[in-house]
């Protein structure tokens, strides 16, 4: 068996001394319909939207 790294003394010494921060009120995410075409956009329409424009720009690089 190796050897432990540390003793068990010490566990939880960082999260202990951290500030407790409240959590803070979000607003809730789309579901079902709504949250499949929000990520349709962000995977396909947005992010085509800025390979279009790198290419036109690295295009128009060369000509």
């Amino acid at each position: 068996m190796g050897k432990v790294h540390g003793s068990l003394a010490r566990a939880g010494k960082v999260r202990g001394q951290t500030p407790k921060v409240a959590k803070q009120d979000k607003k809730k995410k789309p579901r079902g319909r709504a949250h499949k075409r929000m990520q349709y956009n962000r995977r396909f329409v947005t992010a085509g939207l800025f390979i279009t424009l790198y290419l036109s720009l690295s295009l128009s690089y060369f000509y």
